[in-house]
């Protein structure tokens, strides 16, 4: 006689699997403030930096990630500026909090200056894998517009002690669009960047904030605030990326460059809408459904670190600028910032991750694009980038919508 039929119990969904996780340290010291920055920083006192390693064990005991981290990146500031011995106690605090596991990428912020031996071999013992050397250019001229403090020897003679050192990953930042530099002197930047063949690439086009010296310089000199001028840097744009594509550094992102493998891993993961947490004055967090801010400042930081810390704390850091993380803002920038990338973003793939609905606004935003040549809309999958998706799913900007990206970013907003 045969059993009885029976109802199968239901299947249990399997658990969720936790975004990747990022550290980031703000080291808040600079010897000399460069003309066209506008980040939080400020002079490297001894006082100082020993409240300011202090203030970090702290707020990493405070405040410890829940799972293991897959990368590590340190930037400022000027991290470099740390002698070799802070360099390694901030390298444990990090490494303890993580559990005692080293990431998969550890990157390091340098400048020409503070790219020394011993510092470098610090680093390397510490199990730093990529070194990030903010050159921004190589040209005499060009280093003197933009406030830089150093000559191209040095940075080739930094250059080669990065290179001695034999860390897994390398990568080069250069800055276009500084004033009184043309097609002819950018080009020669490229060619001596491919020269000294880096793993990654970034460039970036420079953008006048109007509280740093270079805006101020540049509008007492013309009477006016100064303007970009779109058409010099839309040729900029194009020299660099058919440059860099021929010399093979693929673009994966607006602004960054790198052979095959090679992409940086923690910015990917960025733009990809994971989670972050941020250790250090001024530095920025996205984890636990909320994103939010250090103050900028690190008397301001450090009190805060000590009232959470004292006998009536509750042992939660008071943070600024908190926004409650909704699936429709998270659905909102994974499209904003996922677009900057060559690989695109597969909108049914997101939909189902953040469990949000894309407006019918934006589809029509979509079809628009793609008739003014700024939009290719393709079946997701097809270009072994993104995810599997639906057909006509997968959004990538064309070469003119990624110089345009900024634009298309504000309609992608409106159209929420």
């Amino acid at each position: 006689m045969p059993a009885p039929a029976t109802t199968p119990p239901p299947a249990t969904p399997p658990p969720a699997v936790p975004p990747p996780l990022g550290l980031y340290c703000h080291v808040p010291f600079c010897a000399d403030t460069c003309d066209f920055c506008a980040f939080y920083q400020q002079p490297p006192k001894r006082d100082d930096i020993t409240r300011f390693l202090d203030g970090v064990g702290r707020e990493l005991g405070l405040a410890p990630p829940d799972r293991a981290a897959d990368t590590f990146f340190w930037g400022g500031g000027t991290p470099g500026i740390l002698a070799p011995d802070a360099l390694t106690r901030l390298a444990a605090e990090f490494v303890r909090a993580n559990g005692g596991a080293l990431p998969a990428e550890w990157t390091v912020e340098l400048s020409p200056a503070t790219a020394d031996a011993r510092r470098l071999a610090a680093l390397r013992a510490a199990g730093v894998t990529r070194i990030s050397l903010g050159v921004q250019s190589f040209d005499p001229a060009t280093l003197a517009a933009l406030g830089r403090h150093y000559n191209p020897a040095q940075i080739f003679a930094a250059w080669e002690r990065i290179r001695a050192a034999n860390f897994r990953d390398t990568s080069l930042d250069l800055i276009f669009a500084a004033p009184g530099q043309d097609e002819a002197r950018w080009r020669r930047d490229l060619e001596t960047a491919v020269s000294l063949a880096p793993d990654h690439i970034s460039t970036y086009c420079l953008t006048l904030e109007e509280d740093a010296a270079l805006y101020l310089r540049l509008a007492r000199a013309a009477g006016a605030p100064p303007r970009p001028d779109a058409e010099r840097e839309a040729a900029l744009y194009r020299e660099t990326w058919a440059f860099l594509e021929g010399a093979g550094y693929a673009q994966y992102e607006v602004s960054n460059f790198a052979r095959r493998g090679r992409e940086c891993r923690h910015n990917l993961n960025t733009w990809r809408m994971a989670e972050w947490l941020g250790y250090g004055p001024a530095a920025a967090s996205q984890s636990g459904g909320r994103r939010f801010q250090n103050p900028a400042d690190l008397d301001r930081w450090l009190a805060n670190i000590d009232t959470a810390a004292g006998v009536t704390g509750t042992g939660a850091i008071a943070r600024e600028q908190v926004v409650e993380l909704t699936p429709e803002l998270l659905l909102q920038d994974a499209l904003v910032f996922g677009l900057r990338m060559n690989a695109g973003v597969s909108l049914t793939d997101a939909e189902r991750r953040f469990g949000a609905c894309y407006p019918a606004a934006l589809r029509e935003l979509g079809e628009r694009l793609a008739a003014e040549g700024l939009l290719e809309i393709t079946a997701a999958g097809t270009t072994g980038d993104a995810a599997t998706g639906d057909a006509g799913d997968l959004w990538r900007l064309t070469l003119e919508g990624r110089l345009r990206a900024d634009a298309v970013a504000l309609a992608v907003l409106e159209a929420f």
